[in-house]
């Protein structure tokens, strides 16, 4: 199984915006940036599934590869609490430099820590690669994918980074050292019960 993670393209905002869950719109250079994000990528079966946070900036971009697309608010974004919609530097500077040294444990005021979103982020990708047998009948789960097929799942910087820890099994410390473009690709292929990382940031 072919696993490609999409971070969603530029969005319609000013550097410095915090709007981790925040419903917010692509730039206006959506439609270049769309194609050359396809240019990159293969052509994909008929079968291959799509997943997409439900926030449009994701929705919109992975509407373009497939007309049946499975919306997850596992793969939201970081929750901000209550510092979405708001600009890094009108965030109170010791504040916010805590929380940049702790991102992992410590959360924004009302909002979500980086271990918060491992977890949910971690949930969808065991129920990825779960194989049905393994799973009560009453359980609910993703249908389960097989091993020849291809997924597409199109969402934020940090999920990406959560969902590559969980690959890599990496400190979630050293998780923000991964390096996640808008509008990149990052593959991942599962071969029996081996899960080998193809290329990041494409």
């Amino acid at each position: 199984m072919d696993i490609y993670l999409i971070r969603h393209t530029q969005t319609a905002t000013d550097p410095g915006l915090c709007y981790g869950q925040s419903d917010i719109a692509l730039a206006a250079s959506f439609a270049d940036e769309m194609g050359k994000l396809h240019d990159k990528l293969p052509e994909f079966d008929d079968n291959c599934k799509v997943f997409s946070s439900p926030l449009t900036r994701c929705l919109q971009l992975a509407e373009t590869f497939s007309d049946t697309v499975t919306t997850d608010p596992r793969l939201l974004e970081l929750n901000f609490g209550d510092w979405e919609g708001q600009r890094f530097d009108d965030i109170d500077a010791d504040v916010l430099q805590h929380w940049t040294n702790n991102f992992v444990t410590a959360a924004p005021p009302n909002g979500e820590n980086f271990e918060d979103l491992y977890q949910r982020a971690g949930s969808f990708w065991q129920d990825l690669l779960a194989v049905e047998a393994s799973a009560p009948a009453h359980a609910p789960r993703l249908r389960p994918v097989g091993e020849a097929e291809q997924v597409l799942v199109v969402t934020h910087a940090g999920v990406i980074r959560a969902l590559l820890a969980h690959a890599l099994n990496l400190p979630l410390a050293n998780a923000f050292q991964l390096r996640i473009d808008s509008g990149s690709a990052h593959k991942l292929r599962q071969v029996g019960d081996y899960l080998y990382v193809e290329y990041i940031n494409l």
